[in-house]
């Protein structure tokens, strides 16, 4: 069996790790009839696909932009960032690999067998392999007295999140239903589009992590995306507080108890997608040798690939016109 981190000491580029593993992969699942590993493959190509021909997503970040500028224009008091970034290479295999445990283990805890691989293919789809993020902050400065400032923001959020799936639709994004709708909704979500949207700020994961998501099909580049919406403390503790450390804690919990629920042997792509995933998870950064990347340690890291942190394709940023505002 290969994994990828087969190819992550070579220094080769991103791109030739790209190749070389999805390479092997295909050719390999052609000698073993291995259709998940063709699926694995597939996917990879994905990644090549975003990396090699980039001139679609200029056009979809300039359709994006457009809805920047409508909140400079709505929103002049308002701080605001706009990010877009194609999914790192590990976090992507990582991605890959769960979704087979995940779904091989709930499939065998309801039916006592395993999942055909008919099944097991029907789950690896991948929607978020490009997604922008929205997050905004209100200056203190507009506070009035007595109001709460977070309470501010989450209404803004919500605001905005009302506006983006007409606004979007308008240039060539459809949104598409979100498979998350038993958590609830925020009563500020407009009805219309409720069905479009993964609310964790009205129903926060058990990390604490709270953001709103909804995935747009992009008919004008035929791919999928997902655009994130947080307010400055949603997103800050998301990326640097608690809910990044336990979150990858649970998950690393979670994993190893469903290794111990299914038998070894009794089903590889099960076997497989766990070894890949340990092995990740067990790399030592600072011994990866891959062109433009650099880590001291595992939280020291210099990524100028996208190998580890993602490939940011869309930076814009606005400051709040507060001075004008209180020379008033």
């Amino acid at each position: 069996m290969i994994s990828l981190n087969d190819y992550l000491f070579s220094g080769n580029t991103v791109l030739k790790i790209l190749h070389q593993y999805s390479s092997d992969l295909r050719n390999g699942a052609k000698v073993t009839r291995n259709s998940i590993d063709l699926a694995h493959a597939n996917f990879l190509t994905q990644i090549i696909e975003l990396l090699e021909h980039n001139d679609f997503l200029t056009s979809q970040s300039q359709r994006i932009k457009e809805f920047y500028k409508y909140m400079t224009r709505e929103y002049p008091f308002l701080a605001f960032t706009f990010k877009g970034r194609i999914k790192s290479l590990i976090r992507a295999e990582e991605k890959f690999n769960g979704y087979i445990l995940e779904y091989i283990s709930n499939y065998y805890q309801k039916n006592g067998a395993f999942p055909s691989e008919a099944e097991l293919k029907s789950v690896l789809n991948f929607r978020d392999l490009i997604a922008y993020r929205i997050v905004i902050s209100m200056p203190v400065c507009h506070i009035k007295k007595g109001e709460d400032r977070s309470e501010v923001e989450r209404k803004y959020l919500y605001e905005i999140a009302n506006i983006v799936p007409e606004f979007l639709e308008e240039r060539g994004f459809t949104p598409e239903i979100s498979k998350h709708l038993d958590g609830g909704h925020s009563d500020l979500l407009a009805d219309p589009v409720r069905p479009y949207y993964h609310d964790s700020v009205a129903t926060p994961r058990n990390s604490g992590y709270q953001s709103l998501h909804i995935t747009f099909y992009d008919n004008l580049a035929r791919c999928y995306t997902e655009l994130q919406l947080r307010t400055k403390d949603m997103d800050d503790f998301a990326e640097i507080g608690e809910a990044n450390h336990f979150g990858y804690e649970k998950t690393q919990e979670t994993r190893r108890s469903k290794h111990d629920q299914i038998p070894s042997g009794e089903s590889i792509y099960f076997d497989e997608a766990y070894e890949r995933l340990m092995k990740l998870q067990e790399l030592e950064l600072a011994k990866i040798d891959v062109n433009m990347f650099k880590a001291i340690n595992n939280q020291l890291i210099n990524d100028g690939c996208g190998l580890f942190r993602g490939r940011q394709i869309l930076p814009f940023e606005h400051l709040s016109r507060f001075q004008n505002d209180l020379i008033d």
